[in-house]
């Protein structure tokens, strides 16, 4: 039976109940004739609805073309029924968690039908991960498992000795949002395939955005080609169980910090091909791993960003991991393979991350948005006239690269940081680790005693002048990770760095965590600054020299690592500065307050806590330029009796990439 999915019109009952009203009349007639009846499933997707188990009597189903269907629970696929879905359907998971997924179990089939101009979908309501449970399919091939294994899934039964296994076909598939959490060591993937048999057909599949694997393999003997996997929390590809078919031409994209691997494999090595394999990161991570005794062969790899190209888990041998001929290395930085072209992959129109890369010189107005993902990949410098405008909640993700990478806004042009307490600026490397990149420089023309037109210590760029109401622009909400790249043996990139700028510049609620120099320095100038929150900052989490005169408010600094040098550094010449309300707290001792030369400085409401030595006067100058709550500083009180700054409500200090 081809279709017993059965749409009953007004003309066709009519003819039916004739029919039956004729039969009755006639005298030799006992028997009234069977009308068809239809299952509850059945009827359920007549009605738009997927739900329930659809069983060998229903038959083969077909859904209807350019048509969404709502998910609202599981609909699984069983053994003996057969469903066919045409391109351009959209089937949306309106419930969400482990109860909604899609399933098609050993001795079930699924058509999916899609065309390269017109996929078939399937979706949550927000797309978002772990909203719902993905597509599963169970076959009747080889495991290591064994036969009737048990699925870590919905406990469905899969495995046995047909290697040729048939479970149908899929074309042109976009899958969203899945990786529902099943327990505390199990999640859907976007697509889980069980003992699947090497007479399925899949071809032109994407995963995006799913809580776990994007693809995982339990055994079986199925290939795949063309393969979009973008921004899976977990694996983009994962195999175990003695998996032995071919994945050829597959593009990996990591966009987002904190996924798992690119490929992970386990367990036994049955020698499975990758063809073709390309894989960007932008946020670092580890590209392929393999675990146990698992291997591969892999025949043009590109891999770019990863901070880990080959990882062997558990120390199996390199040997079991062929590339393009030869053992893998972990040293071979393997980027000199063809990528994948994408271009002609229709199937992902409109749904693949655009990164917009930054990087060289700012002279006009620009505007990086949230709805985009930049990289920042080198120095991204805003030339005199130029003005850079970055609304809330845009995330800049700078490569790991040191000193090469950091943004600059020079004497004469403008930032505009348009943060908000909901959604603030983020600048990370993808693993915020110290000194990965190198900052935020901002060069004014207000004064300082290093002259006009002084040189910077980084990028040897022009700052100083004459106007102390200087504007360089705005900064407010902005997170700054990773920061602090060395120069040489004398220099780092600070979190932040301003130079010269001036009291027309606004600076408000911005924290700068695990810098590997200081937080925030000020090379003279007269800018103040409130709502700072500076984290583990490994030399100075606030730094001042050349006559620095503005006034911070509200500042709160945490130690938790060894080796800082100091919550506050002030040197040279003092221009008395404020600080008003400074928390500094550290769980490692260490100097809370170290003042060089003839430095000082006006605070009020200081709170210390767990340092060593709170107050150092580095080159013994007088404590008298070091006011606190209005009276000389002193070497020996323990200025613990302050009104913390309250952080209980500034959330945007959590925000990352």
């Amino acid at each position: 039976m081809k279709n017993k999915m059965i749409k009953f019109s007004s003309a066709m009952f009519m003819i039916a109940a004739s029919l039956f009203v004729t039969s009755c009349s006639t005298s030799d007639d006992v028997n009234p004739p069977v009308v068809p009846t239809v299952s509850d499933v059945v009827d359920n997707i007549n009605n738009g609805t997927l739900n329930g188990s659809l069983k060998s009597e229903d038959g083969a189903i077909q859904l209807n073309s350019n048509t969404t269907y709502q998910l609202t629970g599981s609909f699984i696929v069983e053994d003996g029924a057969e469903v066919t879905i045409p391109a351009g359907t959209n089937i949306v998971a309106t419930a969400g968690g482990t109860d909604v997924y899609f399933a098609v179990l050993k001795g079930g089939k699924v058509n999916i039908n899609g065309t390269n101009s017109s996929p078939v979908i399937m979706t949550s309501t927000s797309g978002e991960p772990a909203s719902w449970g993905g597509l599963t399919i169970c076959g009747d091939a080889t495991t290591t498992a064994g036969v009737d294994a048990t699925a870590e899934v919905g406990g469905f039964i899969y495995g046995g000795s047909n290697d040729a296994d048939d479970s149908g076909s899929i074309t042109n598939l976009v899958i969203k949002g899945t990786g529902a959490q099943i327990n505390s060591e199990s999640q859907y993937n976007g697509v889980s395939l069980y003992a699947v048999g090497s007479g399925t057909t899949i071809e032109n599949i994407a995963v995006f955005n799913g809580a776990d694997d994007g693809i995982e393999f339990f055994g079986g003997t199925v290939s795949a080609k063309n393969i979009y996997l973008e921004n899976l929390e977990d694996d983009a590809i994962d195999w175990t169980e003695g998996w032995s078919g071919t994945v050829e031409n597959s593009y990996i994209t990591n966009t987002e910090a904190g996924f798992s691997t690119v490929v992970e494999a386990d367990k036994d090595n049955a020698n499975p091909k990758l063809i073709n394999i390309t894989a960007k990161s932008i946020v670092g991570g580890t590209a392929l791993q393999f675990k146990k005794q698992s291997g591969a062969t892999i025949t043009n790899l590109f891999l770019d960003g990863y901070d880990t190209n080959i990882d062997m888990k558990d120390d199996g041998p390199l040997a079991n991991v062929i590339i393009d001929g030869a053992a893998a290395t972990v040293t071979d930085p393997y980027n000199t393979g063809t990528p994948v072209d994408i271009s002609s992959w229709g199937f992902i129109d409109g749904e693949v991350t655009n990164v917009t890369t930054l990087s060289g010189e700012v002279t006009g107005d620009v505007t990086l948005s949230a709805g985009n993902t930049y990289n920042l990949t080198g120095s991204y410098i805003v030339k005199d006239g130029g003005k850079l405008t970055i609304e809330a909640g845009t995330k800049i993700i700078a490569d790991a690269r040191g000193t090469d990478v950091y943004i600059a806004v020079l004497k004469g042009a403008e930032i505009d940081i348009q943060g908000t307490a909901a959604n603030p600026v983020v600048m990370s490397s993808g693993g915020a680790n110290p000194g990965d990149w190198g900052g935020l420089t901002i060069c004014g023309n207000a004064t300082t005693t290093a002259g006009v037109d002084a040189t910077a210590e980084v990028g040897g760029f022009i700052y100083g002048g004459t106007d102390d109401a200087d504007s360089s622009g705005s900064i407010n909400y902005l997170v700054i990770k990773g920061t602090g790249a060395q120069i040489n043996s004398e220099s780092q990139y600070n979190g932040v760095s301003l130079y010269a700028v001036g009291s027309g510049t606004t600076i408000a609620n911005f924290a700068v965590i695990n810098g590997a120099d200081d937080g925030v320095e000020f090379f003279g100038g007269t800018v103040s600054a409130e709502n700072v929150y500076l984290q583990d900052t490994e030399d100075d989490a606030v730094d001042w020299t050349e006559g620095w005169s503005g006034t911070m408010t509200n500042t709160y600094i945490k130690h938790d690592i060894e080796g800082f040098s100091t919550a506050l550094e002030a040197d040279k010449d003092n221009a008395n500065p404020q600080l008003v309300n400074l928390t500094a707290i550290s769980s490692t001792g260490g100097i809370a307050l170290q003042f060089k030369k003839q430095s000082g400085a006006t605070i009020t409401n200081l709170y210390l806590e767990g340092y060593t030595t709170n107050i150092d006067m580095k080159d013994d100058g007088p404590l008298a330029n070091v006011i606190i709550d209005g009276a000389a500083a002193t070497l020996t009180d323990a200025y613990d009796s302050g009104t913390q700054v309250d952080i209980s409500t500034w959330s945007w200090i959590n925000a990352g990439l």
